[in-house]
Order: C-alpha cells, then sequence, then structure tokens
C-alpha cells in the first residue's frame, strides 16, 4: 500500500494551472469595459431623435430641448478633463463601478423625470458619470492585457464599439420612441448598466496610482462652458449676464492653467502647431456633425412631420458607412499617413453641408438622407488620421493629457453647435437651417486650410513623429466621430 508521500509524489498539483484557471478572462473586462463605453457613447446621440416627444410631454420649447441634449455633452466635456487623474486616484475598476451605477441610476431618474428640470439635472448627473466612465474603461482594457499587440487589438476593438454606438443612437432612438415611449431611450440603460457591473465582478482590482487634480482648473472651465452655452441658448438680459460670467469665469480659468503646477489644460500645448490645427479641425468636425444631426432631428419631424421611427430610418444611411470609414481612414492613414485622409474628410464634410443648402420643407426625406451621407462619412474619414497627428506630436507622457484635451474640445464644440444651430432655427427654420450650414461648412474650410498648411509635413511622415516612432496607442477618438 503506497504511502502518503508517494501519492503525494504521484499526484502532483500543478499549481500553475490552478493560478491559470482563475484567473480572470481579460475578454470579460474587455467586454464589461466596450459596454459601458458604448452606453455612455450612445447617450450623445439616441436622445436627439426623441426630442419633440420630449418636448410635447415636458413642453420647455426649443431652448428647453437643446438643454437636454447639451446638460449631458456639456457634463461629459468639461469634467473629463480631470477624470482621468480621478480614475488613477480611485483605481481603473472602482472608478467605472462607480461611474456606470451613477449612469445607471440618472438614466432612471431621465426615464422616471416629471418635468423638464428633473430631465435636465439627470442629464447633467448621466454626463459626469459618463466623463467618469470613459477614462476608466480604457485603462481597464489595458491593464487586461500585458502583451502589446494583443492589447492593440482590444483598444480597436472597444474604439469601433463606440463608433457604432454613436453612428446607432438617431436609429436606436427613433425605434424605442415608436415601440414604447420617449422615456425608453432611458430605460434601455437599465439592464445594459447592470450586465457591465456584473462583469466587472470579476475584472482583477486596479492599483490606486497618485494622480495631482487641477480643482481650480476644472471648476472654472466648467463655469466658463456652462455660461458660453447658457448665453447663446438662453439670449435675451440673462444671455448677456451669462456672457460676462464666461469672460470672468475665462479669464480666471486662463490664468489659474498659467500658475497651477498641474493644469488641467497645458496652455503650453497649444504653441506646437499641429496640436492646435487638429483640435481645432476636431472641434470644427463636431460643430457640423451633432448640430446638424440635432437639427435634421428636428426637421424630419416637426417641419416634415415623420414619425419618429422614419426619422431614425433616414439617419441609418450615415450610421451604416461611418464606423466602415473609421476603419477605413484608420488604415490609409497608417500607409499613406494622416494627409490624404485628413485632407479628403474635411473636403467631403465641407462640400456635403453646402449640397444640403438645397433642401427645404419639400425636399423628399430620403434625399434628405442621401445627403446626409457626405457630411457624416467626411467627419468618420478625417478624426482618426486627425488623433494620429495630434497623438505624433506630444511626447508619450503627456499623451493621455492631450487626449483628454482633444476628446474634451471636441465634445464642447458639438455641444456649442447644437446651441448655436438651434438658437437660429428656433428663429425660423429653413432660415436657421440655412445659415448653420453656412457656418459648419465656413468652419470645416477655415480648418481645412490651417490643416493644409501642416499637411506637408505630416504626409511624409506615415506612422512616425518625422522619423521617431509613435509610442501612442490611439485614443477612443481615433474612431469616434
Amino acid at each position: 500500500m503506497p504511502t502518503d508521500r508517494t501519492f503525494l509524489h504521484k499526484q502532483p498539483v500543478d499549481t500553475r494551472s490552478e493560478l491559470k484557471e482563475s484567473r480572470p478572462s481579460p475578454g470579460l473586462t474587455l467586454t464589461a469595459a466596450l459596454l459601458g463605453f458604448s452606453l455612455i457613447t450612445l447617450d450623445s446621440s439616441v436622445v436627439n431623435v426623441a426630442l419633440p416627444s420630449i418636448g410635447s410631454a415636458l413642453g420647455g420649447g426649443m431652448s428647453g430641448l437643446q438643454w437636454v441634449v447639451d446638460a449631458y455633452t456639456l457634463a461629459f466635456a468639461a469634467l473629463m478633463l480631470s477624470t482621468g487623474a480621478f480614475a488613477d486616484r480611485a483605481g481603473a475598476s472602482r472608478a467605472y463601478a462607480l461611474g456606470i451605477a451613477v449612469f445607471t441610476l440618472a438614466s432612471a431618474a431621465c426615464g422616471l423625470a416629471p418635468n423638464l428640470p428633473t430631465l435636465i439635472g439627470a442629464r447633467v448627473a448621466q454626463g459626469a458619470a459618463a466623463a467618469v466612465v470613459l477614462p476608466a474603461s480604457l485603462a481597464l482594457v489595458r491593464q487586461a492585457y500585458a502583451d502589446p499587440a494583443r492589447r492593440s487589438r482590444a483598444v480597436a476593438t472597444w474604439s469601433a464599439g463606440g463608433a457604432v454606438a454613436l453612428a446607432l443612437g438617431p436609429v436606436a432612438g427613433g425605434t424605442l420612441t415608436t415601440a414604447w415611449d420617449w422615456r425608453a431611450v432611458f430605460f434601455i440603460n437599465l439592464p445594459l448598466g447592470a450586465l457591465a457591473l456584473l462583469l466587472l465582478v470579476r475584472a482583477p482590482r486596479s492599483p490606486r496610482r497618485p494622480a495631482p487634480l487641477d480643482l481650480p482648473g476644472q471648476l472654472t472651465a466648467v463655469i466658463t462652458l456652462t455660461a458660453v452655452t447658457f448665453a447663446v441658448i438662453e439670449g435675451g438680459t440673462t444671455g448677456l449676464v451669462a456672457l460676462v460670467v464666461a469672460v470672468v469665469a475665462g479669464a480666471a480659468f486662463l490664468l489659474v492653467e498659467s500658475r497651477h503646477p498641474h493644469p488641467v489644460v497645458p496652455l503650453g500645448l497649444f504653441r506646437d502647431q499641429t496640436v492646435s490645427t487638429t483640435v481645432a479641425a476636431g472641434a470644427a468636425c463636431n460643430v457640423a456633425f451633432y448640430g446638424i444631426v440635432f437639427v435634421f432631428s428636428l426637421f424630419f419631424q416637426q417641419v416634415q412631420g415623420r414619425s419618429a421611427l422614419y426619422t431614425g430610418l433616414m439617419f441609418l444611411p450615415m450610421a451604416g458607412l461611418m464606423p466602415v470609414t473609421n476603419v477605413i481612414a484608420g488604415k490609409l492613414a497608417g500607409r499613406h499617413g494622416p494627409r490624404l485622409p485628413m485632407l479628403l474628410g474635411q473636403s467631403l464634410a465641407a462640400a456635403g453641408l453646402l449640397l444640403l443648402l438645397y433642401v427645404d420643407e419639400g425636399t423628399s426625406a430620403v434625399l434628405v438622407a442621401v445627403l446626409l451621407v457626405p457630411m457624416a462619412v467626411g467627419c468618420a474619414l478625417m478624426i482618426p488620421p486627425l488623433t494620429a497627428a495630434m497623438m505624433d506630436a506630444v511626447p508619450a507622457e503627456r499623451a493621455g493629457l492631450a487626449a483628454g484635451v482633444f476628446n474634451s474640445a471636441r465634445q464642447v464644440a458639438g455641444g456649442l453647435g447644437i446651441a448655436v444651430f438651434g438658437a437660429l432655427v428656433g428663429n425660423g427654420f429653413t432660415g436657421g437651417l440655412r445659415v448653420s450650414l453656412a457656418i459648419g461648412a465656413a468652419l470645416l474650410l477655415l480648418t481645412l486650410l490651417l490643416s493644409f498648411r501642416r499637411a506637408g509635413r505630416w504626409a511624409s511622415c506615415p506612422g512616425t513623429r518625422c522619423g521617431r516612432t509613435s509610442r501612442h496607442t490611439p485614443p477612443p477618438s481615433a474612431t469616434a466621430s
């Protein structure tokens, strides 16, 4: 009969195998991060088609509808300047869990809102939570994959999920509003948010890292952006007071950022012409994209009398082509450098806006849907190379900060585009629509000129910073318009 020692010798325990089996699957972490990122991206566009139904149920007029969208966008954009540092200090997994939990609860508050002020307040909470989720979700993906090649593929998958969610937002909004009610566009977040938290249980806990916070800079940035948007949307005497507040807060922001040892927006970053050009071009793209989607969501329903479902379907051609174009743009930029897809995208987006000048109340909705495609495809084509150029223009240790500034600038521009275009169409839809299109096209053509001046330096350096291999992983904005 064998002894205990012999038995143990013949039945060895493979501790490495047990560790391997107990280790959480990176795929689960990626799924959780992808789901959260898709949710917060979807909410930046899903509400647009539901706006007429919200207005009918809760009132508020054009300015109220603008705030329903901009309350989310501005909170998201302004707080994103600091939430990357917060995610480092709290640990990515804890920050992500907090962000998803608050986002889900805020979504429930949106769906249950009895009046417009409550809805707008809940949208602010949604946007603040989304600002936490975005950097934390990307950090989760990065920590789940140690191998650089697998991590790069995972980040690409994560980014593509956000691009698809953004593009499908109007379609999903129209379908949910027609099938149930405008409240459905918020209630759909509840089971998906709960699923993201459930998947996160298996993800490894993230370490906490010291990260400085610039609270005065963050506060003055929020006041400045909110006051500017308030001035544009509300107008009149109240708007003038808000504009004065914006000027004072903006001056305070510049003063704080010039003196703080760790500013949320290092002003010296913009001394690099590549950085300033790419930020300006990305902002122009978002003014056009978000502003036009907002306006045409109202055009189809309030001017042409179409249903929410029909309106959502009219955005389907552009929604289907945008993610595909993102991928093509990334490949073109990787092979030929950013110049070709960047300039082509800016030109196509500007031309698309000029084509839409043809539209009036009697234009076929199907034709309008076709005419929306060049603008959307142009924006989808230009953002990946702009992002690549931005990331290659800054040192590796500042890549995360630069990505935050780039994303925030684009989101703020989108919010201001909605505010300005909404104010213009509120004073006469067809005339306001044409002025809005002209403004968007002028901004894109201006940044096209700026980009063209810089493009010669980028053209000969595909994938590198003029001989220096880029060490940056493209941030989420590389694939999202």
